[in-house]
């Protein structure tokens, strides 16, 4: 295994952790607002805002981990009647274009929602913490699939030349 598997290894565990964690922690928001609501007669709002931030950051995580896997979402009908060669040049512009989109999207367009949000002083309406934490896991996972790009660009490079 070299270098880089290692390092992609790594990255994709410590994100399986994060999201098994995050996931937790909704399930528990969720159980205790149903616990507090049916029991106790009383209604938490800061669990609604926690689960949604939560899921927010689970989805967008789960987006990044699910390119470096490349699981997912595509349509592969046409692409399954490429040649080899051909098949190995539509997967390298399909990971150009995926880095694109999250330089682009999620990394420059999120730095922004987080330094705008930062900059204006926004806090969530129940748990008041500033927004621009809350969104900085946009530009956190752009990077994550950017980074992702370029090692799956380079496996197939490399899978190129030793074939």
């Amino acid at each position: 295994m070299n270098k880089s598997e290692l390092i992609f290894n790594k990255v994709s565990r410590i994100l399986e952790i994060f999201m098994i964690i995050i996931f937790a922690l909704l399930v528990l928001d969720v159980l205790f607002q149903v616990f507090s609501r049916y029991l106790l007669g009383e209604s938490f709002t800061w669990t609604e805002e926690f689960a949604r931030f939560a899921l927010i950051w689970m989805t967008i995580l789960g987006a990044a981990y699910l390119n470096g896997k490349q699981e997912h979402l595509s349509m592969d009908f046409l692409y399954d009647k490429f040649s080899d060669v051909n098949k190995q040049k539509a997967s390298i512009l399909i990971e150009v274009l995926i880095f694109l989109f999250a330089l682009i999207v999620m990394v420059v367009g999120g730095l922004n929602l987080v330094y705008t949000t930062l900059i204006l002083e926004q806090l969530s309406g129940t748990l008041r913490i500033p927004l621009g934490y809350v969104y900085a896991i946009l530009p956190f996972s752009g990077f994550l699939i950017m980074c992702f790009s370029v090692y799956h660009i380079s496996n197939i490079l490399k899978n190129k030349i030793n074939n």
